[in-house]
């Protein structure tokens, strides 16, 4: 809970986290350190008693008092602005040219929507951080909406890192590999790509055109003799010696050209070498080059529309508003080549522009990730001008964001619109039946509203090794993947009880929901919570909620039918006698789906879980022994038993082993 607190007060009280948090800020939107300017100017103005909101009493009144002690202090610089939940969590974060003419905008209660009357209403608290100038606001600004995602601001959601495709310059022969994440290896990273599928499909076309090796080093360094992908025409087995480095590294500069939009001069080297061959009747290696020209145009093939020459790199952003919910779709072109697209639906509030909308979501989408020399967009974003200076100081060179008005590039563009057009109709499409089969849950429940949350909990583990639990959480907008939970069990019991799991998986589930959020107004508490298994599991939820207090979460545990047959599943309910729904009920296809993706998540944690088991060394258990002196240890004793058998004396002739690090080992093993 926060109270209101002055700027002396806030400094000295908010601790370490608040600092590191705006140290992380500043990082953020690269400021010199010697800014005195923005650096610590962070102020918590004066908050209140945390009360329900009232949007025609004390919590607006209140939040109006907030804001106006705030303007007295503020200055008319540059910033970003907080405002906070009586818990101190953001709730909405703006940034200004002029603070204080920006946050006296809120005091004006006869000008605001109601949306914006509850945002007063519920703010106990006002965070300030001053910039140097409005476009450091700007990338703050962003950074913070997508660390915090306050519900007051526009939010963009599915903010995956997209893949790449990676050739490696640490190793004499590079490596063709899929990289997602930040670029801190050295080599050339191409793309970014809209799907794993896309990049995996183009890593295997171009193994076959130009015959890069894809295994790790570790692989690399240990082969004997040449691995499949060389007898299927996809690696020219560098490893052994099948080709040497000279010939290997003409392969890596002809596919970084390619991939560098340099296509057809690379397929025209192709063609031609393909030709000289035939001519000296070199007809295997003839074979080889004709496959290779085969396999890059395999790879243009799947790129769908190509703009050669029109669009060199470019992101299209194209956005479309369909009955207040906006589609916004980004398609990826890199050396003139479509590198595929992915539709975005941001939260926003169904009163907003596109304009707004669009403005909000390309300055979160590029807070994390590169940003091309164009970007064209199917509206003008607000105050495009200061967006693209943003990304052009993010980006350290010049941006250009345009809205083109003809030719090819507007052609694309509306390409772009169309896509976002359908993918937004198929959305609704899918939510109103969504909607419906919440429905028909709620119905079958006896749930007094379709539920907005719904918990689906399973068990996995063989003979109770490796045991987890796992959650997953789906909504009126699907599976919510970001919200699937994993639970690694603990407690020592009877093997197998799957009882005492559930009690554990819950009893950490809600007793955590009752610390962070007692109130139940974050959205985090599940409007329904279903169970595979039958009545026993029923009964140990039940038991174990009951402890903790909890009486008006809906149970429902899903038990299989008999033989385990689908369609015959029984549902148990507190208090109630189990009962079956008709066999081709669309709500019990749903509900099995909901079972089936718990069961799959769990078998896959379990399975992950299992798989590090197995590869665990008791030598990793040893403090102080790293994968070096682990590596060096297992090749001179053979394994990690001979390795606990040995003496101080025998340990002590392994290479980098001291003898305060040999008696460390022995003292682990012969700890009796």
């Amino acid at each position: 809970m926060r109270r209101g607190k002055t700027h002396q007060e806030s400094d000295s009280s908010a601790g370490g986290k608040r600092a590191a948090m705006l140290a992380d800020e500043t990082a953020v939107v690269s400021l010199r350190e010697e800014d005195a300017d923005y650096q610590g100017q962070t102020a918590v103005l004066p908050g209140a008693q945390p009360t329900s909101p009232d949007l025609n009493g004390s919590d607006l009144q209140h939040g109006l008092g907030v804001l106006r002690d705030g303007v007295r202090t503020l200055s008319a610089s540059p910033g970003v602005y907080r405002m906070l939940d009586r818990r101190g969590d953001p709730i909405y974060v703006g940034k200004a040219r002029n603070l204080r003419r920006r946050v006296t905008n809120y005091i004006q209660l006869d000008r605001l929507p109601n949306r914006l009357r509850r945002m007063v209403a519920e703010t106990k608290a006002l965070e300030i951080v001053v910039t140097n100038s409005e476009v450091e606001a700007l990338l703050l600004e962003s950074n913070l909406i997508k660390r915090f995602q306050p519900r007051y601001n526009v939010l963009l959601r599915d903010d995956k890192s997209f893949p790449y495709i990676m050739l490696t310059g640490e190793h004499d022969f590079a490596r063709i590999t899929k990289h997602r994440g930040a670029h801190k290896r050295k080599g050339d990273y191409f793309g970014p790509f809209a799907s794993a599928k896309s990049v995996n499909r183009t890593v295997t076309a171009l193994e076959k055109a130009f015959l890069l090796r894809s295994c790790s080093d570790n692989v690399f360094e240990n082969r004997d003799r040449p691995c499949l992908l060389y007898q299927i025409k996809r690696c020219s087995a560098p490893c052994v010696g099948k080709i040497d480095k000279a010939g290997y590294d003409e392969l890596v500069r002809e596919a970084k050209a390619f991939l560098f939009g340099e296509s057809r001069a690379v397929q025209e080297e192709l063609a031609a070498s393909m030709q000289d061959a035939a001519e000296n009747l070199q007809f295997e290696r003839a074979a080889k080059l004709r496959d290779r020209l085969r396999a890059l145009s395999a790879v243009q093939a799947h790129q769908d529309v190509n703009m050669q020459g029109e669009i060199d790199d470019a992101d299209i952003i194209a956005a479309f508003d369909g009955s207040g919910q906006i589609c916004v779709q980004v398609f990826f072109y890199r050396a003139g080549r479509n590198y595929g697209n992915r539709a975005y639906f941001p939260r926003h509030d169904r009163k907003q522009t596109v304009a707004d909308v669009l403005g909000s979501f390309i300055g979160q989408f590029y807070a994390d990730k590169p940003v091309p020399r164009q970007i064209l967009v199917s509206h003008d974003p607000d105050e495009a001008d200061l967006l693209a200076e943003a990304l052009s100081h993010k980006a350290e060179r010049k941006v250009r964001l345009n809205r083109p008005q003809r030719g090819p590039k507007r052609d694309v563009v509306a390409n772009a619109v169309r896509n976002a057009r359908e993918a937004l109709e198929r959305r609704q499409a899918e939510s109103s039946t969504q909607r419906k089969l919440l429905d028909g849950i709620a119905e079958a429940f006896g749930l007094p509203a379709a539920p907005e949350r719904i918990e689906v909990y399973d068990n996995s583990h063989i003979q109770g090794a490796n045991a987890v639990g796992a959650m997953v959480v789906a909504g009126p907008e699907g599976f919510q993947k970001n919200s699937y939970r994993k639970f690694n069990i603990r407690r020592d019991g009877a093997p197998g009880d799957d009882y005492a799991m559930m009690r554990e998986v819950f009893s950490r589930r809600f007793s955590r929901a009752l610390k962070e959020d007692p109130d139940r107004d974050q959205g985090q508490w599940p409007d329904l919570v279903l169970i595979d298994g039958g009545k026993g599991q029923l009964s140990a939820v039940r038991e174990t909620l009951t402890e903790l207090g909890i009486d008006d979460v809906p149970l429902v545990a899903i038990a299989k039918g008999p033989d385990r047959n689908a369609g015959r599943e029984q549902f148990f309910l507190p208090d109630q006698p189990a009962f079956q729904m008709p066999e081709r009920d669309p709500v019990l296809f749903y509900l099995q789906r909901l079972r089936d993706e718990v069961h799959r998540f769990a078998i896959g944690t379990h399975r992950a879980k299992r798989s590090a088991a197995i590869k665990k060394s008791p030598l990793d258990d040893v403090p102080g022994i790293g994968p070096r002196r682990k590596k060096a240890l297992l090749l001179h004793f053979g394994s990690a038993r001979s390795v606990s058998r040995a003496s101080v004396a025998d340990l002590l002739t392994v290479e980098g082993i001291s003898e305060a690090v040999a008696q460390k080992i022995y003292d682990h093993f012969h700890q009796e």
